[in-house]
Parts: C-alpha cells; structure tokens; sequence
C-alpha cells in the first residue's frame, strides 16, 4: 500500500530547478501566506503563482495515511467488514482517478475543487461528487465532498482529486487568491461581478447578500469596524495551526463505537489498528499523532463499563487491559518525542495528571484491590497504603525526562563516538573497556529503552539504533561485572543456601517491554536497508542479529522477583513466550550458537543475578519455558551443557516450603500452596505444565542414554509436586519407550514405572477423578516391563493401590489370559504369578470384606485352600461389617459355582440384615429375597422351614409375602435340588408350621398396609385400591377359615372408614 515518494521538479528535462522555484517550495513548506504578504509590500503575481503551486501536499503517502488504516503491507482487509484491500478509500480513488472520473479541476488560491464521478452499479446509479479541499504550508487543513462519508479517513473522492492534483498538477487551472483577482477589478467590473454572482446562486445565497449589503452601508456595524474581508482561499494566518485535517468527531464517535462492541465484531483489531495509526502518524512526524491520541484516550475514559467493573469488583478482559497497555506506552513515546517543545510537554502533563486523578483509571498491575483477596490479614501496611501506579504513571513521569544530556546527544548523533583512552573502573562509567560508548549504568534500563522506543516512533531509526547499541554494551558490561562479583562472594552466598532478589522489577513482563524494544530496533536494522549500517558499533563477524539475541538471551535469563496480581503474572508469561517466539523465527548459526553457550554459561555460574544460578530466591520467576528453549536450541551442539541448564532450571522453590503433603494436581489446591503469602501465584498451574513441558523434552532426548535417563528422573522426582503431571510424564516416557518401528527401551519403561508408582503413592489417600484410569495404565506400564515388575507390585500392593483396586483392577488384570499371552510366560511363572495375585486377593478380602470378598473368591477359584480361606473371611466378615446386597451377591456367586448350601447360609445371614417396609413393593433387594427363598424350597422343608421365620421378621410387604407364599404352596420341598436327598413328594400344608406362619403374616401385612394406604388416601388412588383388596382376599382365602376373615376385614373397614362414601361404596360394589 506504501505509494512512491513523489518528489517531482516539474523542470524542463535536463535543466537545472529555477531560483524562483526553489524559494517558493521552501517558503510553500514553512511560512503561512500572511506572513508573506506582511513581510513584502507588493509581492509580484509569478511568485505568488508559484507558492500557491507549491503550498499543495507534494507527497502521496501522507494522503494514503489519511485514507487507509496504516502503510504496511499486511493492511489488506484492515477496514472491518469489507476484507477486499480495494474497498480502501485510498485503493479506490486511486481506481477512480485511472478511470478518469476526476473532472473540472480547479485551484484558487489555496483551494482546489472538482467534481469525481462514482461510476453507476448493479444496486446504484451514477453518481457526481463536489470536493473541495482547502491546504496550506503543504498540509490537507480541510475537506468537504457531497458523498456525505462519516469516517475518521477522507473518503475516495477527496483521494482521487488530490493524487489528481499531486500526479497532474500541470493540469490544473491555477487562479491567485479571488482576493487578488478583485483588487485587479475596477468598481464596475466589480458591481458586475457581484450582481452576476447573486443570479447564478440567487436561491442560496440572496439572503446571506442583502444581509451583508445592510451591514456594510451601516456605519457602526461590526464588519466596518474591521480592516479588510475574509478570503477562503488565501491561505492561512499567522495564528492559524499548521496540520492535516482530522475529522475529531468521528475519532470520538468510531472509539466510542468499537468500545460499545466489548471485543465483540472484531471492535479490538480495529481499536489496534488506530493506536498503529496514530504510531504511523508519529513517525511521519505528524502533530495529529497526540490529537488523535488524546481523542482516543478521552472516549477510554468515558468508557462506562470502567465504573460498573470498579463496583462489582470484577476486572476487566485480558484483551482490553492491553489495549489499555497500548494507550499507556503511547503516551510514554509521545512524550518523550527529542523535538517537542515546552508548552506542548506542559499541555500533555495536564491532560496525562487530570486523567490520572480519575478514580476508575486503570491501575498498571491490572489489580483494583479485587484480585488480591487478603486471606490471611496479613497484608502489609506499607503496600496497602502506598499510592497505586495507573496506566498514566510513567508517562507522567517521563515528562521530568530531557534529552539535554552531552552524553546522551554525542550517542545518537554519531557513530563516531568513542573514547580509546578511556579506563573502564567505575560503576558510573561512559565507556566500555574497548573505548565504545556506554548509556549511563545508573538510569533504569526500562527507562533508557522507552527513549529507544520514542526515537523508533518518532521517526529517528539511526538515532534509536545507536543508542540500542549503547544500552547493550551496558547490559553486556553490568553482566560481567555481576559474574565477577559473584565469583567474589561465592563462597559466602552458597554457605547461607539462599539469595535476595536483585531485580525486584523483571524486564520481561514489564510495562515498557525494554527487551522486546531493543529486540525490534536491532533486528528492524537487518532487514531495513534504510539504515545504513554504523559499522563501528559493531565487533569484527558481530551482526545485528546476533546482538539482538544475545540481548534477548540475557532479559529472559535475568532473576526477578514474580509481581504482584493476576494480570501482571499473566503479562511475566506472555512477554516471555512473545520473546521467544521471535528468537525461534531465527535461524541458528556457528555464531550465534556460540553466544547461545556463552550465555548460558554465564547462567549457570552468575548466581544470584541469574535465573539459573545455583541459589535463587524462593519468589523468583521459574525458568521453565525459557529452558526448554535453550535445551532444544543447543542440544545439538552442546548436550552437556543443555542438560545442565535444563537440569538447573527444573525446581521450583515457590512449592518447597510450605508445599502441602497433599495432591497438588486440582486448582482448588492452590489457594493452600501458599498460605501465608502475600501475594498468590496466580499462574500456577501454567507454571507446572511448562515444568512439565521441560521434563518431557529432556526425556524425549534421553531416550537410548541410561545415565541421562536416571538423572532425569531424579530431578523429576524431587522437583515436580503435581500428581497429574507426573502422570502426564509417566505416559509421554512410555510412548517414547514403545514406540512402533523400534524395540523398547527398557530404561525408559522403567522411568515410566517409576513415575507411574509415584503417582499412585501420591493420589492413594487423595480423591482423584483419573485414579482408574492411573491404576490400569499402571498395570499395563508393569506388564511392559516385564513379569518381576507385575509381581512387584503386587506384592507390595498396599502402598500402591487400595484394597478394592488391587482384586478388581490388578489382580484381575494381571490374571487375564490377555496379560499371560502378552507375557509369554513358561507354567511355573503362571504359577508363581497366580499365587502373588491370590496371595493379594485374600489380604484384600481380609482389609475390606465388603469391597473385596467376591473378587477375592473369583480370583482364589483354582486354589481350594485359599477359596476355603476367602469363605470363611465372608462368614467372619457377615455379621458385622457387610451389608445385605454384598452377602446376597456373594451368596448367588455361590450358587452358580455349585454351592447351594453354602449360599443358603450366606442368604440367610443376608436376611438377617434386610428390612422391608409394607410400602417399600419395588425395593431392588425384592428379587433377591424371592430367590433365597426359592434357594431354600428347592433344598428341602428343613432349609425353608429355617429361613421362612428370617422372613417374616425382615419383610412387611403384603405383596412380596404373598408372592413368597404363593411360590411355597405350588410345588414340593426339595423337588429341583440337585442333591440325592430323598423328600416325602407331598405339597407341604399351610395349616402347619413352617407355612402357616408365613401365611399368618402375609394376611397380617394386608390388613396392616390396608389401613396405612387408607390414611392418606386420594379418589384418584380408590380403583388402584380396589384391586389392592382383590389381591388380600386371594390371600385371605388359601387360609382354612380365610373366607370368615376377609368378610370380618372388610365390615371392619366399612365401621372404621364410613366417611369415605364413595370408597366405601366401590369396595360393597365388589367385595358385598
């Protein structure tokens, strides 16, 4: 989208640029009309001809600024909706100037007009556009075109007239200012001039004249009192303000627009492409840059979700806070803009202080109090009282900052700067040892980068380069130094085992970005070829790039201490991945390599000034992500040393202390990770996922290397806290030790096993919605291994697993026929293997009867003695601790094994514990009741004569008892059993015990349900009822005198429930 520089002479071919031309040109650029006019009396018509020729824009590009969201490449459907590069207002009238729709071109003065042609489409007709367009000092001042457009861009056909006139400009009628003109008239010319005047227009403009003619023939009116009249095309005054027109109510009304969208619509992307729109206009130098930021900043403002998050202590978007961000670090380069003057620095601090006064400014961490909760109370006086920093903060600050310093204006002016005599022995030094220039080792290095920044904005590259440069040789310097100083006190430092932060405020992460600035600057200088390389700011085989990455290297190797709040913490992590996302778009060289292992070497070895020192502050920020980085980038090169840093960079001291002994893996944990610390890592679990990361690249690494391998493992056992991590691991070590198209690595697998046994000591007395799926993978992990590890396990099951998970998942698993394919084992390890399970299947049933007993039974079926062993812990276990379901469960097992007797035993030990209720007629123990007593039928008079008593007393439903009844009565005792003893083959009597008593209670429970359904009973319910009765009296009736019963039944009921006619009614219908 970038037009050509148009710096056309309009010459003769070949000839030299006229004296009168060159003149005029300058004083077109610099000096508005009036000041012309003032300084000379009588200023001939040729040079007025040729300012006012020269007064028009001269360049594209500031036109294709004013009508297209910036000038980079990328821009293509940077317009909303419309995604077609050629929808933009600038890509149109270039379309409609080449089509020639650009007619009646006319310029007066410092004003031209014309008239562009909209060709008609398929929805619009023909369309004819007047523009008009006022200029001076070579800037746009002002537009007006009757195509109506409401945008913060000039329109299409104020484009295509101007590019008309910057790319034609021999074709344009030039006329000198209609004032001019009428000086030249005589006062008949004149009289004429304005009575023709008045008949072309008189509709429009006949009020407006009478008007004035009344006023000037007035002696005291307030037009006679001023010398002279107005002329639109003069040009501007001395006090007129000299810039590029800018519709400032669109700016409002667009930012307030997408602001009122919260993110929505695509609204972000375009309030970021108006904050790179007002950079590009800083970098043109253009003074709109500050107008149309303040506009922006004041709709921010105003923006009323501000108050609303304040009230109801939520905080806002991640996506906003950094648009807040973005607004904060333009106000920082604009003003630290080298060339502003005083009054404009003092108009800003105003502006910057009444904002920051407003109590719902954002806060620069990104915390309202809220995101703090104070748990403990332990908040320190200090940091509660201590006044808050807004976004606004250090561009208030800035402005206490000048760029006066010799120093500093020797730096960015020459790459020549140098002093070889100078000795490099003081803190304070402004030269390295080599004699290059230094930035003063005392200033915040934040702070010198936000200059760099300012010089990049602002349009001074070179400028900003240099002292890029100058920061990096001091960033290089204070390293070595702090190496040296470490090496000083080592000893001391080691002894203690700990360390104080020395960098309480961390580059990465930080509000300026000073590491991402100076990354920019120096990698924008190779692929610029505007820069013209300042070759002596370089060492002999030293690129850009290679500075940049040590310079990167070194911001995201330093120690720093982790911010306070959410959004900062967050802000740490995304830095740092931006970084090192722009360090992986670089290809690694011989040299660059080279600065790769000088830096981590001096990571390794600077202490406390490294975030890989040997002792680090508990706090610090944790090395993870930057590690892995590093460990991948030199592996290739350097193993040795990539695993040292990798190795290194694994703790994480934040857990150590005060860690709880229990699971770490789920969020609600983490409040309690730190309990009394102030304040939380909120990014905690992030943090353990790229430990995590690491971990698993080193083992992926490893793979083949025994030693690697242990010492690996080591580190992970001793660093990482979370048990769903080190599951994560175990996993990712298993797939890479069983990968298809290789043989398995058996130091791998059993990496992975140890991992795996880990977690499952860690997570066994914890809840842990993934422990199943931990214990079968488990197993399979062991099965891998081999049958020793099976075994192993198995034996010491009860530091692993729980009784219920060692029968029903390992034992069984390890007992399939699947595991023993799998294993290719020889019979005696069969053996020995079954024996380990049956051995751990009765330990089991012995800890958790009620969990373990059938599994336990299942598993010890080969094995007599150890089946006869697992019974007879049920029989113990019966009385006490296991509930009716298990025993009926075990004792249908029984059943179906072959032992009726035995699970006749076990059923009436189950009946002991079961109480049915007379309503409870779907209660799912029903089947097994009827099913014991069916048990017990079959097995002979003796058994059912047993377990009928058990019945009775257990169950009071009417409905089950007379099923049980029914079942007895139909056929004989002992008649489907499967033993040889014999049975008398007669029906056994309901008139004798045992049935009698069964039948006495089932009409027992009748009459008593009878009267409880009655209580509560509704109209809808009395046919349900009737039915009911029909069911008793069948009961009723298998008894000798039943009939005599059921008649006295009912006449009672008729005497009790007489109030209830209708029922009563219904049951004479039926019953007499």
């Amino acid at each position: 989208l970038i037009p050509p520089q148009s710096k056309q002479s309009f010459t003769p071919a070949g000839g030299p640029e006229s004296l009168l031309d060159i003149a005029a040109r300058k004083v077109a650029e610099k000096w508005p009309f009036q000041r012309v006019e003032e300084r000379f009396e009588r200023i001939p018509e040729p040079v007025q001809r040729r300012i006012v020729y020269w007064s028009f824009p001269r360049s594209e590009r500031e036109i294709c600024m004013y009508s297209s969201f910036n000038t980079g490449g990328e821009e293509s459907g940077a317009a909303g909706e419309n995604s077609d590069e050629t929808r933009l207002p600038f890509r149109r009238g270039i379309a409609l100037l080449e089509g020639g729709c650009v007619d009646n071109v006319l310029q007066v003065g410092f004003h031209l007009s014309g008239t562009v042609t909209e060709p008609a489409t398929s929805s619009e007709p023909e369309t004819v556009c007047n523009v008009a367009i006022s200029f001076d000092r070579c800037k746009i001042t002002s537009v007006t075109c009757g195509c109506g457009n409401k945008d913060i861009f000039y329109c299409a056909h104020v484009v295509a007239l101007s590019l008309y006139r910057i790319r034609q400009p021999d074709r344009v009628k030039l006329h000198l200012p209609i004032s001019e003109t009428l000086f030249q008239m005589s006062r008949d010319q004149l009289q004429k001039f304005v009575q023709y005047l008045i008949t072309v227009h008189h509709t429009q403009v006949l009020p407006t004249a009478q008007k004035l003619a009344d006023e000037i023939l007035s002696q005291n009116s307030e037009i006679n009192q001023v010398h002279g009249a107005p002329d639109p095309t003069a040009g501007a005054s001395v006090d007129d303000e000299n810039c590029w027109h800018l519709d400032e109510e669109q700016v409002q009304e667009q930012v307030k627009l997408f602001l009122s969208q919260g993110g929505y619509h695509g609204s972000g992307k375009q309030l970021n492409l108006l904050f790179a729109k007002v950079r590009e206009m800083l970098k043109m130098r253009d003074s709109n840059g500050a107008r149309m930021l303040t506009l922006i900043t004041e709709q921010f403002m105003a923006d009323p979700r501000l108050s609303l998050w304040r009230q109801q202590g939520t905080t806002m978007t991640d996506k906003y806070r950094q648009l807040w961000d973005e607004l904060g670090a333009l106000w920082m380069c604009i003003v630290l803009n080298p060339h502003s003057k005083p009054e404009q620095k003092s108009c800003w601090l105003r502006q910057l202080k009444k904002w920051n006064s407003v109590d719902v400014c954002p806060w620069e961490d990104g915390n309202h109090g809220n995101e703090l909760p104070n748990l403990t109370n332990s908040l320190p006086q200090d940091l509660a009282s201590r006044p808050h920093r807004t976004v606004f903060t250090r561009a208030i600050e800035a402005c206490d900052l000048h760029w006066q310093d010799s120093h500093l204006q020797h730096i960015i002016s020459s790459d020549l700067y140098t002093n070889y005599c100078y000795h490099d022995d003081t803190e304070s030094s402004l030269f390295d040892s080599r004699g290059w220039p230094m930035w003063h080792g005392e200033q915040h290095v934040p702070t010198a980068c936000a200059r760099v920044d300012a010089l990049r904005s602002h349009g001074y590259p070179r400028e900003a380069l240099r002292l890029a440069i100058a920061i990096v040789n001091t960033l290089r310097r204070q390293q070595q130094r702090q190496l040296e100083l470490f090496r000083q006190h080592k000893k001391e430092l080691l002894h203690k085992g700990v360390t104080s932060i020395t960098n309480t405020e961390g580059w990465v992460g930080h509000p300026l970005d000073p590491i991402g600035t100076l990354f920019s600057t120096l990698t924008e200088r190779e692929t610029d070829p505007q820069l013209c390389p300042p070759a002596r700011l370089l060492e002999e085989g030293e690129s850009y790039l290679a500075l940049a990455v040590e310079t990167a290297l070194l911001g995201l190797g330093q120690q720093r201490s982790m911010p306070d709040g959410l959004y900062a913490q967050e802000k740490v992590c995304r830095n740092e991945e931006q970084l090192i996302a722009r360090l992986q778009e670089v290809e690694l060289n011989d040299s660059l390599i080279k600065i790769f292992r000088k830096q981590a070497v001096f990571l390794l070895e600077a202490g406390p000034y490294s975030g890989l020192g040997e002792t680090i502050y508990r706090e610090s920020v944790p090395m993870h992500t930057f590690a892995k980085y590093l460990f991948t980038s030199l592996l290739p090169h350097d193993a040795e040393l990539a695993y040292k840093i990798a190795l290194r960079a694994m703790r994480l001291p934040v857990l150590e202390s005060t860690a709880p002994t229990g699971d770490l893996s789920r969020p609600h944990h983490m409040v309690s990770v730190v309990p009394n610390r102030y304040p939380r890592w909120f990014t905690l679990s992030h943090i353990e996922s790229q430990q995590c990361e690491l971990a698993s690249t080193m083992l992926t690494a490893a793979k083949g290397d025994a030693r690697r391998l242990e010492t690996v493992l080591e580190s992970i056992q001793k660093n990482i806290h979370s048990s769903s991590h080190i599951f994560k691991l175990a996993q990712d070590a298993f797939k890479i030790a069983t990968l298809m198209d290789s043989l398995p690595d058996i130091t791998l697998l059993k990496v992975s096993l140890e991992l795996g046994l880990q977690v499952m000591r860690m997570t066994l007395s914890t809840l842990n919605w993934r422990r199943r799926e931990m214990v079968r993978w488990l197993v399979t992990c062991a099965t891998e291994v081999g049958v020793y590890a099976l075994d192993s396990i198995m034996q010491g099951w009860f530091t692993l697993f729980t009784p219920t998970e060692a029968t029903s998942i390992v034992a069984t698993t390890v007992m399939s026929s699947s595991t023993i394919v799998r294993l290719h084992l020889e019979c005696h390890q069969q053996d020995n293997l079954a024996s380990s399970a049956r051995t751990l299947a009765l330990q089991c049933a012995m800890k958790d009867p009620q969990n373990c007993a059938l599994s336990a039974l299942t598993l010890c079926e080969k094995d007599h003695i150890a089946f006869e062993t697992a019974y007879q812990i049920v029989l113990d276990a019966a009385a006490t601790g296991m509930s009716y379901t298990q025993l009926f469960t075990i004792a249908r097992y029984m059943e179906h094994r072959g032992y009726p007797l035995r699970a006749y035993k076990l059923a009436t030990l189950a009946m002991t514990h079961l109480n049915l209720s007379y309503n409870q007629d779907t209660h799912p123990a029903i089947n097994d009741v009827l099913w014991a007593c069916v048990l017990s039928h079959s097995l002979g008079k003796n058994e059912l004569a047993a377990i009928i008593p058990l019945v009775v007393k257990s169950v009071k439903c009417a409905t089950v008892l007379s099923d049980i009844l029914r079942r007895c009565t139909l056929t004989t005792p002992g008649v489907v059993t499967l033993h040889s003893r014999r049975n008398s083959g007669k029906l056994m009597s309901l008139d004798k015990a045992p049935l009698r008593q069964l039948l006495d209670a089932t009409i027992g429970a009748y009459i008593n349900t009878t009267h409880s359904r009655l209580t509560h009973i509704s109209p809808r319910h009395y046919s349900e009822f009737i039915e009911f009765l029909s069911k008793a009296r069948e009961t009723f009736l298998m008894a000798h005198d039943g009939h005599i019963q059921f008649t006295q039944f009912i006449d009672n009921l008729k005497q009790i429930y007489k109030g209830k006619k209708k029922l009563m009614m219904l049951v004479r219908e039926r019953f007499g």
